[in-house]
């Protein structure tokens, strides 16, 4: 105290006389509520932050699910397909008249389901075509060595059906190795070492084994069918038509591809000498990441019934030939992208000596994919394909021609130095004149195609189409009237 009042005695000299009093608060109280206030401050900024974060990432989902669904609708459709076929297939197992009729197996038949059913046609008869056999093929074998083991006596029954389960289970196991049986096959070995495993093993404490091995098919196969028919019925997806389109929307993406490579490569540089890929450029990559689904679709269309335009021997084969010749053109569109992209360019006057005609090759090569995609897409051939690809041919001997009088021409114009600076530029046109001739290639693979195929030829449609409006035009033969001018001549005469 001694201490305040000496303070307030100084102060009071300083502000003339007057004397001021002050309070002292104890210190620890002080920051106690300071401390209370930030804490809940903290709090309440992080509940909000964590309540924005939160808002943006289900938004940000929604967004994503919403352009999933927005890109292609059937994937929607697809779910709406499932979640129909388990609940028509449920009704076996809430009613009891047809849970009476198949066991208490009725949920194998909803196991079935939620494992075949697939996307496209193909996969779901493909994994339902699997399960069937193998379910029937490992029953009756299952069926058989528990004859032989029950025969055999009590002592050697279990070494019987463990020795069967260890022969069978490691040759469908090595089969599995066999690429056509893994391309084909491969579902059906599982569940066969599964069926024969459960049902040989179980066979040895169930006595009814027969009847239990009646209900698991017969619930089976009653998955199978429903899976079969919502996928067929209900706006289905065919293996066999998603790989056409994808081979001819490829074919548009590595025409657009190429056109772009040779723009950008031509195209004035930046000032940092980088030259940024147009999204045209980066189509030839859909090309080289296609492959697994192209061989996926390819095995699957086998499985599927005729459809449309597809026949059941349709060369769905020679889709994946047509997809191979158009990989070994992407590579070198890959290398012209790189070209386009580096950052040592040879100077831009030198480049425009041959930039028409790099042009003009480029769009002809554009011209015979995208007539190529229009025939695969229209599955018709057309002479200007033919046309096409004789106009890109003119142009690569044009270009050919340019390239070879092209150093002589820097010689005499500039300086022999000059050759080394063109150097990427006839690397470049070079990479180009080889694009045409894989291309070359591409068509061959279409015009197979279309011949293993059966496409329709459209000058025939056309000729088709006029012969008909003409027999329109013409008057019939029952037409009274159509013989006026005969009988005003008879009448003259």
């Amino acid at each position: 105290m001694e201490m305040v009042a000496a303070a307030a005695t100084k102060d009071a000299k300083r502000n003339g006389g007057t004397p001021e009093w002050r309070v002292t608060v104890p210190e620890g109280a002080s920051v106690t509520v300071e401390h209370e206030r930030c804490l809940a401050a903290r709090a309440w900024g992080w509940l909000v932050s964590c309540v924005v974060a939160l808002g943006a990432k289900v938004s940000g989902s929604g967004k994503r699910l919403w352009k999933i669904g927005a890109d292609d609708p059937r994937r929607a459709v697809h779910g709406l397909k499932v979640g129909l076929a388990l609940s028509l297939v449920s009704v076996f197992y809430y009613t009891r008249p047809l849970y009476e009729g198949v066991g208490g197996n009725a949920m194998w038949a909803i196991m079935t389901v939620v494992v075949v059913f697939e996307y496209t046609v193909g996969g779901c008869v493909y994994k339902g075509f699997n399960r069937a056999a193998a379910t029937v093929s490992a029953g009756a074998i299952a069926l058989g060595v528990h004859w032989v083991a029950v025969h055999a006596g009590g002592e050697l029954e279990p070494f019987i059906r463990s020795g069967s389960v260890f022969l069978l289970a490691s040759i469908a196991t090595f089969s599995r190795f066999i690429p056509t049986v893994k391309a084909r096959f491969d579902y059906g070995v599982t569940i066969f070492i599964l069926t024969y495993s459960l049902v040989a093993v179980s066979g040895y404490r169930v006595e009814a084994l027969l009847v239990m091995a009646q209900s698991r098919v017969c619930t089976i196969a009653i998955g199978i069918f429903m899976c079969l028919a919502v996928c067929v019925l209900v706006c289905p997806v065919w293996a066999g038509q998603e790989l056409h389109r994808l081979t001819a929307r490829n074919m548009d993406k590595l025409a657009g591809a190429v056109e772009a490579c040779v723009k950008d490569y031509f195209a004035d540089q930046p000032a940092d000498g980088k030259q940024p890929p147009s999204d045209k450029a980066e189509g030839y990559k859909c090309v080289l990441n296609s492959k697994a689904s192209e061989d996926s679709q390819a095995n699957l269309a086998r499985w599927e019934p005729a459809h449309g335009r597809f026949g059941f021997r349709h060369p769905y084969e020679q889709y994946k030939s047509v997809g191979a010749a158009m990989r070994h053109c992407a590579y070198c569109v890959e290398a012209l992208s790189g070209c386009a992209r580096s950052e040592i360019q040879a100077p831009h006057h030198i480049k425009q000596r041959l930039a028409g005609g790099c042009a003009s090759v480029a769009a002809r090569c554009a011209l015979a994919l995208r007539e190529a995609s229009s025939s695969v897409a229209a599955m018709k051939t057309s002479w200007a394909l033919d046309l096409a690809v004789a106009e890109m041919n003119t142009a690569v001997q044009e270009l050919q021609s340019d390239l070879r009088s092209l150093p002589s021409k820097l010689v005499e114009e500039e300086s022999p130095a000059a050759v080394l600076d063109a150097v990427q530029l006839f690397t470049v046109t070079s990479l180009l004149i080889e694009v045409s001739t894989r291309i070359e290639s591409v068509v061959d693979a279409v015009d197979t195609l279309a011949s293993l195929a059966g496409f329709r030829s459209s000058d025939v449609e056309k000729d088709e189409a006029s012969e008909t409006e003409t027999k329109v035009k013409q008057p019939a033969a029952s037409d009274p009237d159509s013989y006026e001018p005969e009988k005003k001549h008879i009448e003259q005469v």
